[in-house]
């Protein structure tokens, strides 16, 4: 195969990559927008549910013992798998902006195309400007994990309040034990999101 025939069947197979790296961010988007949406429509559900069963004493407590634990146990598990995603997402964009450097390399002389994968500084600065941010842990407050990491340490307060106030406990120091437990549980999934990523760790 002489030189020219090299190029080009390296040239198809960086931008058939880059092609799959594109379908696979879709894919991981799209995903971890179906199972948050999947997940606010269960807590929705239990919340009209809540309604319907509040003005039954004898129907609430057991109503609120089978849902919240079905609610906490869905939402961590659709925490972590939203974690999953994002790293995953990360990882493609991190391949693509090396096809961008690339791309930018090979061919771009002195034009500008692709610039931006090498002029941010390469790395993690380069993957985060392509996405129209800067890479820092509070950015990682707005992801979909974050969201769903908040709602989940809301839930596990609640069970956690009303444990407090089944077992005698007087109600200001209930809500106090809620808070706290509500705090403690979001600080641990931000953490785990800050552990799993995979631009915070370089």
């Amino acid at each position: 195969m002489d030189e020219q025939a090299r190029e080009q069947a390296l040239l198809t197979a960086v931008t058939t990559e880059h092609f799959v790296l594109q379908t696979s961010r879709s894919a991981t988007i799209t995903e971890s927008v179906g199972r948050a949406t999947i997940f606010m429509s269960m807590l929705s559900a239990a919340l009209i549910g809540l309604g319907f069963v509040s003005s039954s004493g004898h129907l609430l407590r057991p109503y609120l013992g089978a849902v919240l634990p079905t609610l906490v146990i869905t939402g961590l598990l659709t925490f972590a798998r939203l974690v999953q995603s994002m790293v995953e997402n990360e990882v493609d964009l991190q391949r693509i902006q090396r096809i961008r450097a690339w791309y930018h390399r090979r061919f771009a002389d002195d034009q500008g195309f692709f610039a931006d994968a090498l002029t941010q500084g390469g790395g993690t600065r380069a993957e985060w400007a392509a996405v129209g941010s800067r890479p820092g842990r509070r950015h990682m407050l707005l992801t979909a994990a974050a969201l769903v990491g908040a709602v989940n340490a809301l839930l596990i307060g609640l069970g956690a309040t009303l444990l407090s106030g089944l077992s005698g406990a007087a109600p200001g120091l209930a809500i106090a034990v809620g808070v706290v437990v509500v705090l403690a549980a979001f600080a641990v999934q931000i953490g785990y999101i800050n552990r799993a990523s995979i631009s915070l760790g370089r």
